[in-house]
Parts: structure tokens; C-alpha cells; sequence
């Protein structure tokens, strides 16, 4: 499991000492407002860099950032990922942090056959959409307890998905094969 995890991207400055305005990619603002440090990555590490202040402002954070002293030390950071240790996010218990599911596969719970593996969530509606990739098309489940039986960041994503929602073509049987072969 990744130790780190994105948090969120400076996009722009935020006046003329330092500011700068975060597109937070956390549940909530309030979640990356309580972070006392995020981190950037600086080849295969992570500088900690603290949190001196952080606010919403409209859809965004403003922060200010240790080291950042000026209009020209945030500007430079323009378009940087931040990110946050594992240890400072909270996580509802029954949750999972997306970079945990991503690329697993995707299992129907009762045949066992194998629908793909998760490429993303997409957040963007009501309710999350898992998109598997089936190697054929991207298919887009909604992860609710209907369809998602259980979550197991080890073995997979386990289904119970309605008929006709991926065609026969599309499943592969647990020895690797499609169904059609």
C-alpha cells in the first residue's frame, strides 16, 4: 500500500505572500483543512512541508505553506500534487481509499469469472461509479451494495451484477479464459 496519497494540486496563488489555492481532492474540505503536513514528491521520496494556515474559499483551499515566502515561491509551485500520508487521513470504517482499489480485479461473487479490473472511481454523481476496464470497453457499475457484494483489497472486487450487464464475451473465467473461447 502506498504510504502517500494524492490530496490534491496548487492551481493557482493567492496574493502576494506566499498564498496559494489548492484543488483538494479529499472528501471534503474539512479533510484536508485538519492536515498539519502534506508532502511533495521529489523523485522516489516526500518532503513534508507544513500546513501554516488552511481555509475554503469558494470550491477551493487557501493555504499557506511553510516555505513559501512570495508571490514567485507559490507561482512556482503551480500545478504541483500534494499529498498526504495514509496516517493523516481518516477513513470511515467500510471505506477505501481509491488508490487501494485501483486495479484490482473485478469478480463476480457467484461464478467466479473475472469482468475485468477497477480503473478508476469516478465521484462525479450520486453515487460513485466503479469504470472496469474489460480489455474490450470500459463499463461503468455503481458502487452501491446492490452490485458490490464486498471489497477486498487483497483478492478484489466482488459482484453481484444484473443479467445482461456484461455480456458473455466480456467475462473471463478464473483460469484466464473468456467465456467465449
Amino acid at each position: 500500500m502506498q504510504e502517500y496519497l494524492e490530496a490534491g494540486r496548487i492551481i493557482n496563488t493567492h496574493g502576494i505572500a506566499g498564498g496559494v489555492k489548492i484543488e483538494s481532492w479529499c472528501d471534503s474540505p474539512a479533510v484536508f483543512t485538519s492536515l498539519k503536513t502534506v508532502y511533495f514528491k521529489e523523485g522516489a521520496s516526500f518532503r513534508p512541508c507544513k500546513v501554516l494556515r488552511a481555509s475554503v474559499l469558494g470550491k477551493g483551499i487557501m493555504a499557506m505553506l511553510e516555505g513559501f515566502a512570495s508571490f514567485d515561491d507559490a507561482n512556482a509551485a503551480r500545478g504541483r500534487i500534494l499529498y498526504a500520508a495514509r496516517t493523516d487521513l481518516p477513513l470511515p470504517e467500510g471505506s477505501h481509499f481509491i488508490a487501494d482499489l485501483k486495479g484490482l480485479p473485478v469478480i463476480d461473487r457467484n461464478s467466479g469469472r473475472v469482468y475485468g479490473k477497477l480503473k478508476d472511481v469516478d465521484q462525479s454523481g450520486f453515487h460513485d461509479l466503479y469504470v472496469i476496464d474489460t480489455g474490450d470497453a470500459t463499463v461503468l457499475l455503481p458502487a452501491v451494495d446492490e452490485f458490490v457484494a464486498e471489497v477486498d483489497t487483497q483478492k478484489g472486487i466482488f459482484i453481484t451484477p444484473i443479467e445482461g450487464f456484461f455480456s458473455e464475451a466480456e467475462a473471463v473465467h478464473p483460469d484466464g479464459k473468456k467465456a467465449d473461447e
